[in-house]
C-alpha cells in the first residue's frame, strides 16, 4: 500500500492518502450536521479554516476576521452577539469592502506563521472530542498568530 504525501500550501498540514484540509473541513461540517450539538462552534470552525487558508477571505476583510477571533477567543464574545454587532458594517447594500477573496485581493499575513494546530488535528481527535478541539482550534490559531506578529497588538481595542 502507497502513501501518498503533500503539503497544503497555505497552512503547511500534511496531506496523506489525498485527504486536504478541504476534506476535513467537509468532515467537520457533516459533524455539525449529523450532530447538531456540534454546531455551536460553527463560527470558529469557518473562521479558523478560513484564516489559515487566508486567500478565501479578501485583504480588506482580514484585520475584521482577526478582531472577530480575538474577540470570540479571548472578549467571549457569542456568535450571537457578534452577528449585531456587524450587522450594519457586513450589509452587502451597504458595505464597500468584499468579504471573499477575488484575483486582485486575496488574505495574506505579513510574517510566516507556524500553526500548531489544523483541520486535520481536529478531525484526527474524532466527532466525540469536536467542541473541545474547534475550542482548542481557535485558542492554538490566536496564540500562534499573536506568536508571529500578524496579530496586532491593539487588536482588543475598540
Amino acid at each position: 500500500m502507497s502513501t501518498e504525501l503533500a503539503i497544503c500550501p497555505e497552512c503547511g498540514a500534511s496531506w496523506q492518502d489525498g485527504l486536504t484540509c478541504q476534506d476535513y473541513f467537509y468532515q467537520m461540517l457533516y459533524w455539525e450536521n449529523e450532530y447538531p450539538g456540534h454546531g455551536v462552534v460553527h463560527h470558529l470552525l469557518v473562521l479558523c479554516y478560513h484564516l489559515q487558508h487566508p486567500r478565501l477571505y479578501s485583504a480588506e476583510i482580514m484585520p475584521g476576521v482577526l478582531k472577530m477571533l480575538y474577540d470570540f477567543v479571548e472578549g467571549g464574545v457569542s456568535p450571537q452577539e457578534m452577528r449585531r454587532s456587524m450587522r450594519a458594517r457586513v450589509d452587502s447594500g451597504k458595505r464597500d469592502f468584499k468579504i471573499t477573496a477575488r484575483a486582485d485581493s486575496q488574505g495574506s499575513y505579513s510574517h510566516p506563521v507556524h500553526w500548531t494546530m489544523r483541520a486535520g488535528d481536529v478531525v484526527a481527535r474524532g466527532a466525540d472530542e469536536y467542541i473541545a478541539s474547534v475550542n482548542l482550534w481557535a485558542r492554538s490559531m490566536l496564540d500562534a498568530l499573536r506568536k508571529s506578529g500578524n496579530l496586532p497588538a491593539n487588536i482588543s481595542a475598540g
